[in-house]
């Protein structure tokens, strides 16, 4: 298996300046990058907002800083989500207010969806479980069994969530124009498959204009 390329997972709100415009500044680009865990969300949003020089936005970032915020692992502002609808809108506000301001590439588990009606690109990223607990573990230093069990926590979690507050399933793919198995080549060959695809959508989006 490839090594994971981890980015630098930067944190809502975020504006990496002023002085990194992207060429086509006047598009306003929005893509979105969803997927399960250790599909390499983050890592190739990252990737993406390089080559095409835009924001790079994590909705995952704030909810992670919910749970240090509030002394909670994933797992348990999980668990509290689950009852309290506001975790997710609060998330989903800044997610949007974000988008809204263009040129910016959002990973998330929901980004897709939550920016339906805004984006130009949707791209949904998998992989095989084994691969996925594979990366899991080594990111976060542990056995595959413990990744394996926290896993399966937050995802079952997260479904009933995103279910009852939602009302959909996430694992629906029909909303994404593009899904990509990040297990099938290299982190630089998976990111060209996706930069090309982005950079055919903006030229597109050029010709319209």
């Amino acid at each position: 298996m490839p090594a994971v390329w981890r980015g630098r997972l930067l944190e809502l709100p975020l504006d990496r300046g002023q002085s990194a415009r992207p060429r086509f500044h006047c598009l306003l680009m929005i893509i979105t990058v969803s997927g399960p865990h250790g599909t390499g969300k983050s890592t190739y949003a990252a990737r993406l907002a390089h080559a095409l020089r835009i924001r790079h936005v994590s909705a995952g970032s704030l909810f992670r800083r919910i749970a240090n915020e509030k002394g909670l692992s994933l797992e348990e502002l999980g668990e509290k989500a689950l009852e309290d609808p506001s975790i997710d809108k609060l998330v989903d506000e800044r997610t949007i207010a974000e988008a809204n301001k263009g040129n910016v590439v959002v990973d998330g588990q929901l980004a897709g969806w939550i920016l339906k009606e805004r984006t130009d690109l949707r791209i949904y990223l998998k992989a095989p479980e084994q691969v996925r607990l594979e990366r899991i573990a080594k990111r976060y230093k542990l056995t595959l069994q413990d990744a394996r069990l926290q896993t399966e926590q937050r995802e079952s979690v997260q479904r009933e969530r995103y279910l009852r507050h939602y009302s959909f399933q996430v694992e629906d793919r029909s909303i994404y124009q593009l899904v990509l198995d990040t297990s099938l080549g290299t982190i630089e060959d998976t990111a060209k498959v996706l930069i090309s695809a982005a950079v055919m959508v903006r030229k597109a989006k050029k010709h319209k204009a």
